[in-house]
């Protein structure tokens, strides 16, 4: 392999029979699960990040009435719901949810990996995004509450209009650290036989059995797309910061 030139090289690598679309199509599937993904577990993550926060500023309070006690067992027992959830996925590592999720628990089930994927690296990064948002919840000052309260908002209006909008700005970098997390965590997407930019470098290796332009091109990909990601995601942090001003 040491005898061909640079350029021969990206020729047997990447032009011929078309092996550039092994990377391609593997980028573009990587950023669509990677997208899906954090949409899915930002949903997730924000659910459960008002539950906990409700239970958390309810409990011990005294019930006036059988609606109030009913309210609080049932706050309580998803909140216990909540606390397993992050328990056991914070707990293992994302490729394991993930095998679990395509042998064990759709093992009887045609289902398309794509699918899969987005699942698995949903509920993963939901259980880090709930920690995230509830932080940037408590972040913000309990005043804010009140006059939400002041003003004729119910509580879930006001964690909704008030409260988490401000906790979203509090908590930009770290959601956007995360959605760099899951783009790079999506390489062990190989595990299941799907072909996201790791497996697509993976398979150009096997057949030129050249490992290193196919191995620093994925690389270089990864790389360029987080500088880009971190680059708009500094952007917006200084137009939010210029708006407070």
């Amino acid at each position: 392999m040491n005898e061909l030139s640079f350029f021969e090289r990206i020729e047997m690598n990447f032009i011929k029979d078309d092996r550039w679309l092994y990377i391609w199509d593997g980028f573009c599937l990587t950023l669509k699960i990677t997208i899906i993904a954090t949409l899915i577990g930002l949903a997730i993550g924000v659910t459960i990040a008002v539950i906990k926060t409700t239970y958390a500023n309810n409990h011990g309070k005294k019930c006036v009435s059988v609606w109030q006690t009913f309210g609080q067992m049932l706050l309580s027992f998803f909140n216990g719901v909540c606390n397993i959830y992050l328990t056991v996925i914070r707990g293992t590592p994302t490729v394991v949810q993930l095998l679990i999720i395509y042998y064990v628990i759709f093992a009887s089930v045609k289902i398309d990996k794509t699918l899969v994927a987005i699942i698995a690296f949903g509920i993963n990064g939901g259980a880090y995004v709930a920690e995230i948002v509830r932080s940037g919840i408590m972040s913000v000052d309990k005043g804010q509450m009140e006059a939400g309260r002041s003003l004729g908002f119910g509580y879930f209006a006001t964690m909704r209009h008030i409260v988490l909008p401000q906790a979203f700005k509090n908590i930009l970098p770290a959601l956007g650290n995360e959605f760099i997390t899951l783009l790079k965590e999506t390489s062990v997407s190989g595990y299941i036989a799907l072909e996201d930019l790791t497996k697509g470098a993976d398979i150009i290796r096997s057949l030129t059995y050249d490992p290193f332009m196919p191995l620093l091109t994925m690389a270089l990909i990864y790389l360029i797309t987080v500088m880009f990601i971190t680059l708009v995601l500094n952007f917006i942090e200084r137009k939010l910061r210029a708006h407070d001003r």
